[in-house]
């Protein structure tokens, strides 16, 4: 089977329905774009060992997210050094991110993070796979919601 057997394709702001649990812990990727709509868009990401999601703040996204294996940290706060919200986190939890918030989620279990988000307004561009965090972050200039999504007046995104 390879590599991309695994990934959900995003079919854009079209009806859809998928496992999103066996969805979310088959994915290898660090992030992968599952469905992208109009108002809100699904990614399933996967967080190595030790490895985190990245200390950002989405100024006009709020974010869902939910773990479907392993164990993480949560942080959160009114800025990236000042991270008041501070909880562990497992198989089964949500978390829910304010827009705006700094926050960061760090893998501390001794297996790989499985996590899927929502994002609500639409985040990334349709589609968009990362098989690593070091691949999303070099695409961030490019990585941009589609035309056809309703957007807030746009403000730039913070990463720690």
């Amino acid at each position: 089977m390879g590599r991309d057997a695994h990934r959900i394709e995003d079919i854009g702001p079209k009806p859809q329905a998928f496992d999103i649990e066996q969805a979310t812990q088959d994915n290898t990727d660090y992030r992968s774009v599952a469905w992208s709509g109009r108002y809100l868009q699904v990614t399933l990401m996967s967080i190595p060992v030790g490895e985190d999601i990245g200390l950002e703040a989405h100024p006009e996204t709020d974010q869902f997210l939910r773990l479907d294996a392993g164990k993480g940290r949560v942080q959160m706060g009114p800025a990236k050094d000042e991270l008041t919200f501070d909880r562990e986190v497992s198989d089964g939890w949500c978390v829910l991110v304010p827009a705006g918030a700094w926050h960061n989620i760090t893998n501390i279990g001794d297996t790989p993070m499985q996590v899927y988000a929502i994002y609500a307004p639409v985040h990334h561009a349709p589609g968009r796979v990362h098989e690593t965090a070091e691949i999303a972050e070099a695409d961030e200039d490019d990585d941009e919601p589609a035309s056809w999504s309703v957007q807030p007046a746009k403000v730039a995104d913070k990463h720690g």
